[in-house]
């Protein structure tokens, strides 16, 4: 098929053998425009050597700097970063082609027009805008008599955070960087400096019994002056027009206050209307609410029996009230949890995902949070992967300014190849949340499948700043120095891996390719006892060269429907799989072939 590529001020037509930039032609030797056309039609992987020297000298035997000569030519045309080394293997084409990012399909002579089978891609959220007035809401002290009560306390700071976030023109910390100065004694000042914000949103909470006591006050750092505080004492069953008051509160004052806004009465108006669209999906019910901060609170620790009582809680929250559309939703996000980390059956626990997620929606169909949970189950358990990603772009959509919604659409998008639009979203989720290690890990991630392998070792390394115990992030920066031939330091890396399965697959890879064998045997065995796992055993035994083995393991983990599969044609360990006509067979049974 004729086609022709476009990327940045760049279109390359194949017909004619011509790349334009800006519409003008551009002059490029018959050799450089080969590199170019290879690299581009196999921009999902990284390209061989030898591969595209068979390619564009294809019978003769040429010298290596050949080709290296065609690649500087190129990058003086289209830049440096539109073509990455992989030093020891080979080249990939990083750019992002117009209508589908660098996993895209080309576009069609004549007409321009995109394959049906690939959703055009939307553009990104506007930038962040810095000069926007901006906030962190902090833990609020638990003054209660009762230490369990800290849920309710953490709840309560963290519904006027999620309310905030999605109130159009202000820049808000994002919950887990703000959280993390819980019960640290740094003074206000370092905190707002760490997380980029001009205000400061603190304040405690008393609950006795039915009634609740809540004082806050808005901090504006530069003066240190408060700009607003208030004590609020209350019956329980207020809580909502206590938290909807603070909310209409703050955005007023940091209106008039960092933007000179006139506090009137239309602009009252129209404050109370935006907080009240940010809280759609909320509880009628005081009690199923209490109940759903404690569920929230629970899943969030992250441990089997934490997350198992959490979602108990939240189950009883749907039950108390249910039109509770938030809580449908934290219920299938913590079943998510439970699902994706195996701790329940797949299957039946995607299928609770789903049943959830879908209620959340149908009580409030724009609920970010109950599209990002569909999103969840149609990556992981689905495969539906255009499913995935509309539910993922209209959850980001609603809530652009929500640092975990934009990281799960990365997520998303990353794995269908958009690899270039998965970075820089990656990179607004930091900005919004900057101390949170898993924005850092993706970024790492993602630029570790699209080549970038200075800008993944980097990304990984602020991760392990923030977070030297963090499960995963070893295991892909092992797999970065893996790449460039590092390979002492990747054996390492990949030893210090918290995660059983992940450091049996880097102990063996490493020692593969250092030439032990009879280690990396058996790792890969002791690997290989953990049929759990068996997306990495595939990978193990792919790097070894054990490809029908590699392929097996692959079935077996399709028949387990792995959740990790979603990102099978992007991994590098997978590359000696590429030439044998059974990947392309299972991609396609995978639905991934478009």
């Amino acid at each position: 098929m004729t086609a022709i590529y476009q990327f940045g001020r760049f279109e390359l037509r194949t017909a004619t053998r011509q790349l334009l930039a800006n519409h003008e032609l551009t002059p490029l030797g018959a050799r450089a425009f080969d590199v170019l056309l290879a690299l581009i039609e196999r921009r999902d992987r990284l390209v061989p050597k030898n591969e595209l020297l068979d390619l564009v000298w294809p019978g003769l035997v040429v010298e290596e700097n050949n080709l290296q000569v065609q690649i500087s030519a190129l990058r003086k045309v289209l830049g440096q970063d539109a073509i990455a080394t992989i030093p020891g293997h080979g080249y990939r084409f990083t750019a992002a082609l117009a209508g589908g990012g660098t996993g895209a399909s080309p576009m069609s002579s004549p007409g321009n027009d995109l394959p049906r089978e690939v959703p055009p891609v939307k553009p990104l959220p506007p930038p962040i805008d810095q000069d926007a007035p901006s906030i962190a809401v902090l833990p609020f002290v638990n003054m209660s008599d009762d230490q369990a009560n800290e849920y309710f306390a953490d709840g309560i700071a963290e519904e006027l955070l999620n309310v905030l976030s999605k109130i159009r023109g202000l820049r808000v910390a994002s919950h887990t960087s703000a959280f993390s100065f819980k019960g640290s004694k740094v003074d206000i000042a370092t905190v707002a400096q760490k997380l980029n914000v001009s205000t400061i949103l603190e304040g405690s909470v008393r609950k006795a019994g039915k009634r609740v006591r809540i004082t806050v006050q808005l901090v504006q750092v530069a003066t240190e002056s408060h700009l607003w505080s208030e004590t609020y004492d209350r019956e329980l069953e207020d809580i909502f027009a206590v938290q909807d008051d603070i909310a209409q509160s703050v955005v007023s004052e940091l209106r008039s206050a960092l933007l000179g806004e006139k506090g009137d009465s239309s602009a009252g108006a129209a404050v109370t209307a935006e907080v009240q669209a940010a809280a759609k999906g909320r509880a009628a019910n005081a009690e199923a609410y209490r109940l759903c901060l404690q569920g929230r609170f629970l899943v969030a620790r992250r441990t089997r029996e934490d997350t198992a009582k959490g979602a108990e809680y939240l189950r009883r929250a749907t039950e108390l009230d249910p039109d509770y559309a938030l809580a449908w939703a934290e219920l299938a996000y913590a079943q998510g949890v439970e699902a994706f980390t195996g701790w329940i059956e797949r299957a039946e626990g995607f299928s609770r995902v789903r049943e959830a997620a879908e209620r959340a929606l149908a009580l409030e169909p724009d609920l970010a949070e109950g599209h990002m949970a569909l999103a969840n189950v149609r990556m992981h358990h689905d495969w539906d992967w255009r499913g995935a990603e509309a539910s993922s772009r209209r959850a980001l959509e609603l809530a652009p300014g929500n640092a975990e919604v934009v990281l799960a659409t990365a997520w998303t998008v990353g794995g269908l190849g958009h690899l270039q639009e998965s970075i820089a979203l990656c990179r607004r989720a930091i900005a919004l949340d900057p101390l949170n290690a898993l924005g850092h890990r993706y970024l790492g991630y993602f630029s570790l499948y699209a080549g970038l392998l200075e800008q993944a070792e980097a990304a990984l390394n602020e991760a392990l700043e923030i977070n030297p115990l963090g499960a995963f992030t070893r295991s892909h920066l092992g797999e970065s120095y893996l790449i460039q031939g590092r390979l002492a330091e990747a054996l390492a890396t990949f030893e210090k891996e918290p995660h059983e399965g992940y450091r049996l697959l880097g102990r063996s890879v490493a020692n593969h390719a250092l030439g032990r064998e009879e280690i990396s045997a058996t790792a890969l065995d002791q690997l290989s006892e953990l049929p759990v796992n068996a997306f990495l055993i595939a990978q193990g035994n792919a790097y070894r060269g054990n490809v029908d083995l590699a392929f097996r393991w692959l079935e077996r983990a399709h028949a387990q429907r792995n959740a990790v599969l979603c990102h099978v044609k992007l991994e590098p360990l997978l590359h000696s799989l590429h030439g044998d006509s059974r990947w392309t067979v299972f991609l396609k049974k995978m639905g991934l072939t478009d």
